[in-house]
């Protein structure tokens, strides 16, 4: 599994700010902190901010599950709804898996204001598991 820290990340998920503190087979976690550069015009978080870490964060837990038997996860379809309107502050991600096959993985992740503990935003994430590329 590659090394997942901010000097490592890919310049995509630095400049969505999402960081992770938590990555295995099983389990994902981390936070984002919102703020004006992650607004739309009218004022409030992106959706497709939250899209994104649905999509960061379920390709990063599915593909430790497989990266013993020479494989990745990519995600095949992301299905993010978008429950609550945000404006700032840190957000925490936590991303499970459903199923986990042979296959294909399905993974949940939520994304959750955390002075509040309300859900922003909630996403499954259908993965295809891939041989690791040479």
């Amino acid at each position: 599994m590659p090394d997942l820290g901010p000097d490592t990340a890919s310049e995509f998920l630095k400049a969505a700010g999402f960081i992770v503190t938590v990555a295995t087979g099983t389990r994902v976690e981390g936070h984002v902190d919102l703020g004006e550069r992650h607004h739309t015009p009218w004022g409030v978080v992106h959706g497709g901010l939250y899209a994104t870490i649905v999509e960061s964060a379920g390709s990063i837990g599915a593909s430790a599950a497989v990266v013993d038997r020479g494989q990745f996860a990519v995600g095949v379809h992301n299905a993010t709804d978008f429950l609550r309107p945000s404006k700032g502050g840190r957000a925490t991600v936590l991303a499970e898996p459903i199923q986990q096959g042979r296959i294909q993985q399905l993974w949940l992740v939520e994304i959750t204001d955390a002075a509040s503990g309300k859900t922003l935003a909630r996403g499954q994430l259908r993965l295809q598991n891939v041989p690791l590329p040479e």
